[in-house]
């Protein structure tokens, strides 16, 4: 029988609006002794039931509901989210052309702590979560039913696992092969992936509708791309006809990779070039020299990690934004992205008005963008509202 946990008086608000996260201090009571990743029943201060949920002991977010309705965390729940998953995903798939996709976003498909990517033949997935660390070889057992041709590898080598009492890990879930390599394609262009050593499960699937955004802005247009990892930008800048490309990263093999993803399109007749070097110094530098650009696209990684971090965070968005709007020329585009999930789309955009202001620049918001289609924001979980990106035209 499964452990009891009562809530204190007035916290099953957030449940009731069917909030997946239940934290410590929302607990008056537990009857049972569950043990980390056990599933408990929830119940309000009078005993009335709420949720099933997975229970995680050093967490503060102490339970994650799996369902409002009361079932069983079975083989049978995880592959009918699974199906559930996959055919909400159907449209988007086919009308880009994807054979990379993100198969589950956590919390926003009803599996929290979970997330799986789909790279061609290979499903990489994240389990970040007790619940998720728990049912491990259950997903893997649905995933070879649903997707028998895979190959499933593991990327929980993730911090934030610590705080659910759990080691970091990666390796095959499946049999062992020596290849890691695949590629994928995306409104028509190739990109090569490797889920064992790339970002996050292997590359950044949600930012496929911006790098399209991206293409569409840049014919005849001289290109900065900051933080440029393994050039999908500048891919689809260079598709659509930009007159020159500049990448920067401070990884040398992102940049290689960069380049073999041009020569995978038959792009690497274009003009497009590699810098090895810190956006920051260099935008700098560019400033000093007088060097400017028609375009530029700052997709930084995330600079806060906690509220505490907010502030200096909003430090760090103003100052790049106004070098990358002192660098354009009259007219200019700048892509600026944030994936920081605690600094939300109005403070972001104030950041970018305030960074403005000390450019000196008047800048125009001409666009919006955000996590493409198979990152999903459920109503129910806001939080999973993560990516902002502002098109601005700079005069």
């Amino acid at each position: 029988m499964s452990a009891k946990v009562y809530l204190n008086v007035g916290r099953e608000k957030s449940l009731l609006r069917k909030h997946p996260w239940i934290f410590s201090k929302a607990i008056a009571k537990i009857k049972g002794k569950p043990l980390i990743g056990d599933t408990v029943d929830v119940l309000d201060s009078k005993g009335n039931w709420l949720a099933k949920g997975a229970y995680s002991p050093e967490s503060q977010i102490r339970i994650r509901v799996w369902s409002f309705i009361d079932e069983e965390i079975d083989r049978n729940f995880f592959l009918q989210r699974l199906k559930s998953a996959q055919s909400r995903r159907e449209f988007f798939i086919s009308e880009a052309g994807l054979t990379g996709y993100r198969l589950i976003a956590a919390e926003s498909d009803g599996l929290p702590g979970i997330t799986i990517d789909k790279y061609d033949n290979y499903l990489v997935c994240q389990l970040l979560s007790a619940g998720a660390d728990f049912h491990r070889y259950t997903i893997v057992s649905c995933l070879q039913e649903l997707y028998p041709n895979c190959h499933v590898y593991e990327r929980s080598d993730v911090e934030v696992r610590k705080k659910e009492g759990l080691e970091l890990t990666q390796g095959w879930l499946t049999d062992p092969i020596e290849n890691t390599s695949c590629i994928i394609e995306e409104h028509g262009l190739k990109i090569n992936v490797d889920v064992a050593s790339g970002h996050k499960t292997g590359f950044y699937l949600d930012q496929r509708d911006s790098r399209l955004a991206a293409g569409r802005f840049s014919k005849g247009k001289t290109v900065l791309n900051c933080f440029s990892y393994t050039g999908t930008f500048a891919l689809h800048c260079a598709a659509n006809g930009a007159k020159e490309v500049v990448n920067v990263d401070v990884s040398q093999p992102a940049l290689d990779l960069a380049k073999s993803n041009l020569a995978l399109n038959n792009l690497q007749d274009k003009n497009v070039s590699f810098v090895k070097e810190d956006v920051f110094k260099l935008l700098r530098r560019y400033r000093d020299e007088k060097r400017t650009f028609d375009m530029i696209i700052l997709d930084p990684p995330k600079f806060v990690d906690s509220k505490a971090q907010l502030t200096r965070a909003c430090r760090g968005y103003k100052d790049i934004n106004m070098l990358a709007m002192q660098l354009l020329n009259p007219k200019g585009i700048l892509l600026t992205f944030s994936c920081s999930g605690l600094l939300d789309a109005g403070l972001f955009q104030k950041v970018v008005a305030d960074a403005a202001l000390d450019a000196k620049r008047a800048v125009y918001f001409v666009e919006r963008l955000q996590q493409a289609a198979d990152h999903p924001i459920s109503s129910n979980y806001p939080e999973g509202y993560y990516l902002k990106g502002l098109v601005c035209q700079v005069d």
